[in-house]
């Protein structure tokens, strides 16, 4: 059997007990600097694992990440053999949160009918095309925001494919690529 300090003990029993083997909130007294210094070993050993936090559950926060997310610290199989515990729930519920992460993967969204931005997308599907003036006189936008609708809003926003090609007479024209699955 491994040798394990009272803390380590406390924090993976504590997480072997809760949904998703979860090992936050950390045991009382154990805050800043000491938290860090224990969960950082912990996961060097391999005992705890940092996971996206599903904040939509309320699952306790690790760490921020930015942009309204962060992670948790959820107890290994190898963090339950160390404290005697046998992992075939950890597997079962590893698999479980895949699956609903998985699930609540970002949607792309979806353009509303009769707006700018869908007649723009219309003009890009069509089979000749669409130049950046035909886009303006479409639009009554200026140059500068027909190019950052097209690199911004449809490329990047809703993973649309935009190509260019340049011809004789005509000039640059703009593309939406069909993606085939």
């Amino acid at each position: 059997m491994i040798k394990l300090t009272e803390t380590q003990t406390i924090v993976l029993s504590a997480g072997a007990k809760r949904p998703d083997n979860i090992a936050m909130p950390l045991p009382k007294g154990l805050a800043g600097a000491a938290a860090k210094m224990a969960v950082n070993k912990m996961i060097e050993r391999g005992w705890l694992q940092e996971v996206d936090a599903n904040l939509r559950r309320g699952e306790p926060l690790w760490r921020e990440t930015g942009d309204g997310h962060g992670t948790t610290v959820v107890v290994t199989d190898a963090g339950l053999l160390a404290i005697g515990i046998q992992p075939v729930v950890t597997q079962t519920m590893a698999a479980i949160r895949k699956n609903v992460s998985e699930a609540s993967a970002p949607r792309q969204p979806i353009p509303r009918p009769g707006t700018k931005q869908a007649m723009v997308i219309a003009l890009l599907q069509a089979p000749d095309g669409a130049t950046i003036d035909a886009i303006i006189a479409a639009t009554g936008w200026q140059a500068h925001t027909v190019r950052g609708a097209l690199s911004g809003a449809l490329s990047k926003k809703l993973g649309l494919t935009v190509t260019s090609t340049k011809y004789e007479g005509r000039g640059r024209v703009y593309r939406i690529i069909r993606e085939t699955a």
